[in-house]
């Protein structure tokens, strides 16, 4: 069976190659090296290989290696020998094997379980490239690194690369739903297709497969954090037994999510009470069965007593209770539970940035070793930009993992181009104080600070069935940049944007230069045209398409946009000082101090913690009002140079992609002015301020913006 899947994969691979630039091949795109001397180079260093190993794993790295050298170099690489000059060895190194026989100990020591190395050495008088790791899943990350080395045009004359990752756990958390529905998706529909599952195994999910691996991800959460019970019925367990098989090759682990109060929709219990004798034997029972389909089963990700959905604190009891009778279900099997910390009341009418920390710190200590609490970057709700979570630095006895996402919900969804890597690397850069001393977020999460063994970064997918995978074809950035990071989180935002465009558009260095210019500008723009100087949360009712600060009428206070940025005659911004709801003291003393003073708090953050009066003045010397309505116009000024850029590169880019990036940009500003418009027309009725020079009015009245509706935006299902 997995013969046939990897042969029909290389199949399928080298036919792609031939058709249109639909962006299906990702970052894969195995092209010949157009760079006439260094293709010469390659071929000459690369004149055959040996590969190590018959198993699964080493059947793909094989097909990987035929698959990109043929594409790379336009021949066929012929499997050669040991005596064999300019060999291409691929292999474990474990004891008693060719190559543990030919490396020096510090040229193989403390790799893991998943670090490789790749060097360049001379034995028996011939030149050879190594490609090696202990265990089967390094040399295939050590495969897809080498073949992205020359994707990208690297030197490979001398290598001498160690990798080894930072993050234990690098997993992909779909929010896709068993009617194939996804939640805060913006690429089409799920691409897990249980009604044909198992017998059907699709294309997409090998190279799906492929492409995490290519960048480290080795976990994969199947279904919604909302989750539905069913996941967990027999039928459904062989389905995902069968998506199990095709990952395991490529070194990923299944997860799911799992319901709390599947003991009474799925075994008619009359509770889930996690104390109960009854509900824990009903899970230990389950988790078995589980584990009969899938022995390497990775564990489950919990949402509990979150927005509506079930858990302990129903029956009084507590998040530990709640994920500790988890864990020790799958503690037998090595399984892991991620129990998220995204949990606000509706009943607790304290700042909702607080509540997680009022209710996970008392914790501290009280979970099991196998028990992770997954926390996004920031308190409130992957804003387009937030200080870091108080979480990260509070618990100190419990292992914390990040929570990134990738789709771009409150970011412009499918339609903008918004590169995540300054995001994700302001929030894992960022110094938490933990002990008083240089503790970054990055460092928490690693286990260097903490010690914690087991250690996990997640990622929310925009992966969907759209043939390009991620709607925007940028959107592919994003999940790039997050395996990376995972991977190696000191890697810089820029760095992985030239590797990822150099894999996508090609190496000519004018394009790239352009191309990750509009990338690394890209998130400060829409920070600028959405949530400028701290703003946060101010989107549409519901799906959070465009802008709404006016929201002020649902169901739960911490749903509506006046909820946080408090906008009145006086001023605009939330008080979470100590005069205010007091949450700048859930950080360490020397990040409270700074976020404490009006004058001293970074003015990215400033409305985030001050409610600031509209004629106070700012660094630049503007006040406030000026200066939000300056940041409203840059950021619409910024997406139309995004466009003027992008068209005078139209030569250097395929034209499927080219018009389709244009269209989406074309939106993009588009959308930008109409969030300059609403929002400035909106906080203008409490200003009663003019806008500054340079600065565009609304083109209609606030009425207008208000009464906008959106029966077509993702998520939405429209009614008669």
């Amino acid at each position: 069976m997995h013969k046939f899947i990897y042969c029909f994969s290389f199949f399928l691979g080298t036919f792609f190659q031939s058709i249109a630039e639909d962006g299906y091949r990702l970052w894969l795109r195995y092209d010949l090296v157009n760079n006439p001397d260094l293709l010469i180079q390659y071929r000459e260093q690369i004149q055959s290989m040996l590969i190590l190993g018959e198993n699964a794993s080493m059947e793909a790295v094989k097909n990987e290696l035929q698959l990109g050298l043929k594409g790379l170099l336009g021949k066929d690489i012929p499997s050669g020998l040991l005596t064999d000059n300019h060999l291409l060895l691929v292999g474990t190194y474990g004891p008693n094997t060719i190559l543990s026989e030919r490396l020096t100990p510090n040229e193989t020591e403390n790799l893991g379980d998943e670090g490789f190395s790749i060097l360049t050495k001379e034995i028996d008088g011939k030149k050879i490239i190594s490609i090696t790791a202990l265990h089967d899943t390094g040399v295939l990350y050590g495969v897809f690194h080498f073949l992205r080395l020359l994707q990208t045009q690297q030197d490979i004359e001398n290598l001498n690369i160690q990798s080894i990752p930072k993050i234990k756990v690098r997993i992909l958390n779909h929010w896709d739903n068993l009617d194939r529905t996804v939640e805060r998706g913006y690429a089409g529909f799920s691409i897990w297709n249980w009604h044909q599952l198992p017998e059907f195994i699709d294309q997409r999910y090998i190279d799906y497969a492929r492409a995490n691996a290519s960048i480290g991800i080795n976990a994969s959460v199947l279904t919604n954090v909302n989750a539905n019970a069913l996941i967990l019925r027999p039928d459904y367990l062989e389905k995902v037994k069968a998506l199990a098989d095709v990952f395991r090759p490529y070194g990923i682990k299944v997860y799911l999510t799992a319901r709390f109060s599947a003991p009474i929709e799925l075994g008619k219990m009359e509770t889930a009470d996690p104390l109960s004798e009854d509900v824990q034997s009903w899970w230990n029972e389950k988790v078995k069965e589980i584990y009969e389909f899938i022995p390497d089963f990775g564990g489950f990700v919990v949402k509990a007593n979150s927005e509506g959905q079930p858990g302990p604190q129903n029956y009084g009891r507590t998040h530990a209770d709640g994920a500790n009778m988890l864990a020790e279900a799958v503690a037998p099997y090595g399984g892991f539970i991620m129990w998220r910390a995204f949990v606000y009341s509706n009943e607790d009418p304290d700042d909702r940035h607080k509540q997680a920390n009022n209710e996970f710190v008392p914790l501290d200590g009280k979970f099991k070793s196998n028990v992770l609490i997954q926390v996004k970057n920031g308190a409130i709700d992957f804003q387009p930009r937030e200080p870091f979570h108080p979480l990260f630095g509070a618990l100190e006895k419990t292992p914390v993992m990040m929570e990134f996402q990738i789709t771009q919900e409150y970011l412009g969804q499918g339609t903008h181009l918004v590169y995540l890597g300054p995001l994700f690397k302001e929030v894992l850069d960022s110094d938490t104080y933990m002990e008083g001393r240089e503790s970054t977020v990055g460092e928490i999460i690693d286990g260097s600070i903490t010690g914690q063994s087991i250690t996990a970064m997640a990622g929310v997918a925009n992966i969907g069935s759209d043939r390009n995978w991620t709607s925007h074809p940028f959107g592919q950035a994003n999940w790039y940049v997050f395996g990376r990071l995972a991977w190696d989180y000191d890697l810089s935002a820029e760095a992985i944007a030239a590797e990822w465009v150099k894999q996508t558009f090609g190496n000519d260095p004018g394009m790239g230069q352009v191309v990750e210019s509009i990338m690394l500008d890209s998130r400060e723009a829409v920070v600028n045209y959405m949530t400028p100087l701290g703003l946060h949360h101010i989107m549409g009712a519901g799906h959070h398409y465009g802008p709404g600060p006016w929201v002020s009428k649902m169901s739960r206070a911490e749903w509506t946009s006046t909820y946080y940025h408090r906008a009145d005659s006086l001023g605009v911004g939330f008080d979470r000082t100590s005069t205010g709801t007091d949450a700048i003291n859930q950080y360490h003393r020397q990040i409270a101090r700074t976020f404490e003073s009006i004058n001293h708090c970074p003015e990215k953050y400033l409305l985030w913690f001050h409610h600031v009066p509209w004629h106070q003045p700012l660094a630049s010397g503007n006040t406030l009002w000026n200066e939000i309505c300056l940041h409203y116009q840059k950021g619409v000024d910024q997406v139309a140079g995004f466009v003027d850029r992008w068209q005078n590169i139209q030569d250097s880019i395929d034209e499927q992609r080219y018009h389709h990036v244009l269209s989406l940009l074309t939106i993009q500003l588009k959308e930008a002015r109409w969030w300059r418009d609403a929002c400035l027309a909106y906080f203008q009725t409490f200003s009663q301020l003019p806008f500054p020079e340079g600065v565009e009015a609304p083109l209609n009245e606030l009425k207008y913006y208000e009464s906008l509706q959106y029966p077509y935006a993702p998520g939405i299902r429209p009614k008669w």
